[in-house]
């Protein structure tokens, strides 16, 4: 197999990631041909916020920041007509059980687009077949820290690499970069709405973002029993649906926020922390 002329970086506005853009745009690191970021429409302002300045960065250096989207993932999960992507949210069943829905929203929002705008690139849109030998580097920004969650790309037209293990950096690493290039503030990428958060993030988010504090409460509550899809097709899911663990409605959880011990990664798309991400493509028979 020749050597791969494509070169893109999965850019999810995180530290590593920005990290790996910020290399290769100072010159001490490989260049990218583009990088990509799958826009699930519902991020929190201070990563669109550090995208746009991200999107500066990268324009001097010469590497376009290419945004990619599958929707909205909050307008669909509320919309009847949508193909529903399942997101991770808490349940309370009608005798009290407790558990969680099935987390299809990565792999839906973030890994199903990034994989089209390659193929789009590499001039093979879907259906077309990649023919093979035509390989696209994708480059991950997963650190020492989290070396068990490098894998290879599950197709075969996409290699992925990670730079950060190259270079021995752990998390930690990226943060002082990061620092010492003015860029200390940058966030952790998650949609706002995401079943994940903490309470640190909720009261910050309450006390800070008053009108996406108050997107999320209403979501909450517009999800409570099941979604709209769902309702929709006669099958209302039994039990109700919460975004907070606790399992009651977003405006009266009682916030208790723990001592930050450390700094956590956030859901990039091939690093969410909390679960496998999902790669296939339901309803179709290749991995997209």
């Amino acid at each position: 197999m020749s050597a791969s002329t494509h070169r893109y970086l999965s850019l999810g506005a995180g530290v590593q990631s920005s990290t790996l853009l910020l290399l290769a745009a100072r010159g001490q690191a490989p260049n990218f041909d583009a990088a990509i970021f799958a826009d699930t429409g519902w991020e929190p302002a201070p990563v669109y916020a550090h995208l746009r300045r991200l999107e500066q960065l990268a324009a001097e250096a010469g590497i376009p920041v290419v945004r990619v989207a599958a929707g909205d993932i909050r307008r669909d999960a509320l919309d009847p007509t949508h193909r529903f992507a399942a997101t991770p949210l808490f349940t309370l069943g009608p005798h009290g059980e407790r558990g969680m829905a099935r987390r299809q929203c990565t792999g839906e929002y973030k890994i199903k687009p990034i994989k089209a705008e390659v193929r789009r690139r590499l001039g093979y849109p879907h259906p077309a077949r990649v023919p093979a030998g035509l390989v696209a580097q994708m480059a991950i920004g997963i650190s020492l820290d989290e070396i068990g969650r490098a894998r290879d790309a599950d197709v075969g037209y996409m290699r992925n690499v990670f730079p950060l293990l190259d270079l021995g950096w752990r998390r930690t690493d990226c943060l002082r970069f990061l620092a010492q290039h003015g860029l200390a503030d940058t966030p952790r990428s998650s949609c706002v709405g995401c079943p994940f958060h903490d309470d640190g993030f909720w009261l910050a988010l309450r006390e800070h973002s008053p009108q996406e504090w108050a997107d999320a409460v209403a979501f909450d509550r517009s999800i409570r029993n099941g979604s709209a899809r769902a309702n929709a097709d006669g099958h209302p899911l039994r039990g109700q649906f919460f975004l907070h663990r606790q399992r009651v409605p977003l405006d009266e959880v009682q916030l208790r926020p723990r001592p930050q011990l450390a700094d956590t990664p956030g859901c990039g798309p091939w690093t969410c922390p909390h679960d496998e991400p999902a790669t296939a493509d339901p309803g179709r028979g290749e991995v997209a």
